[in-house]
């Protein structure tokens, strides 16, 4: 008895700093997982970040997007959770950013559907995360940088390819998902500035609201009411296939001439057998990279890359035009990237 008595009493003594140890080392297994990155200055430990980008729809450009993504997840192996609003709507999008911003994410790089009207959304979400823009900026918005075209430029480069498909000039058309988002807004800026005093006149402006159907009915219900219209231009990505499907369809291929943007695949298609004379191309597979590389390291390393971000608060990726002349090796170089 006197050695259960002594049993009992030692382990009275020892029990809570036991108890405390295995609840450490419990908390420890919890706090590793995948996604884990040094936090900066080195010696703490490692912090799991939350990292989410956020298109604008779900058409079929984005996937070359997520393909840059999951491109730097194996690189920095993290991971960078990919939302695509269905129906494309404000709304939307709006629910998902609040979601991602509740659920504790250190970072959210969007491309805004309606930047101006977005700005409160947006500036609640940064008061959380980390927030940067791609593709579509909100420099209204507390967003700390913004990752993409630079759009009126690229409007420009479209519009002085009209001016050449059009050297008498003549009267043109242009469809885009939304007027509100700052990309169509700057690309349809860049166009009329390109084809000013060039005798070239746009008699219609069209949203579709991210609604397919709607987007070629537009191009058939425009062409038909001006038996005159020399070119059609289309602003966002599915644009070009809902333009190139409505010229055919109408039979007006090489009557109605075609401008769009992006590297859709029947846009693509649409330049090799000539129904589209060019396209104007971003680097989506640079918005999905760069973007996820700069939410994860404003995520771990706030300062230093607070201290790196432009001064303009900017990064260009670029653009191309696309011909008939240079398709098929342009397609060869998208079919790589997206492997």
């Amino acid at each position: 008895m006197k050695e259960t008595k002594s049993w009992r009493k030692g382990w009275a003594v020892v029990a809570p700093f036991v108890l405390a140890l295995l609840a450490m080392t419990g908390c420890n297994e919890k706090s590793e997982g995948t996604g884990a990155a040094p936090a900066e200055g080195g010696g703490a430990k490692p912090k799991i970040v939350k990292l989410a980008f956020v298109t604008n729809n779900a058409s079929e450009f984005w996937k070359i997007a997520q393909a840059g993504v999951r491109k730097y997840e194996q690189e920095s192996k993290v991971q960078v959770d990919v939302k695509m609003p269905s129906n494309g709507t404000t709304e939307e999008q709006n629910q998902i950013l609040e979601n991602l911003s509740s659920q504790g994410y250190d970072a959210i790089a969007v491309s805004a559907i309606a930047p101006a009207d977005q700005v409160p959304v947006l500036n609640k979400v940064a008061g959380k995360s980390k927030l940067i823009t791609f593709d579509s900026d909100a420099p209204a918005s507390s967003r700390l940088l913004y990752i993409g075209t630079n759009n009126h430029e690229a409007g420009k480069a479209l519009g002085a390819h009209i001016v050449k498909l059009l050297p008498q000039g003549g009267k043109m058309a242009v469809f885009v998902g939304t007027l509100s988002a700052d990309n169509a807004k700057q690309r349809l800026q860049g166009i009329q500035d390109a084809i000013a005093g060039k005798n070239i006149e746009i008699v219609d402006k069209r949203e579709d609201n991210t609604d397919r159907a709607k987007a070629r009915s537009n191009v058939e219900d425009i062409i038909n009411a001006h038996p005159d219209l020399k070119l059609v231009a289309g602003l966002w990505s599915y644009n070009g296939p809902a333009i190139a499907a409505a010229i055919e369809a109408l039979g007006k291929k090489g009557k109605v001439l075609a401008a769009v943007f992006d590297e859709e695949e029947e846009t693509l298609t649409a330049i090799e057998n000539g129904t589209i004379s060019a396209t104007v191309v971003q680097k989506p597979f640079q918005f999905g990279y760069l973007a996820s590389k700069w939410a994860h390291e404003l995520s771990v390393k706030p300062d230093t890359a607070m201290g790196q971000i432009p001064a303009n608060k900017s990064i260009d990726t670029g653009i191309d035009l696309i011909e008939k002349t240079n398709v098929a090796t342009f397609k060869q170089q998208l079919a790589e990237m997206k492997k």
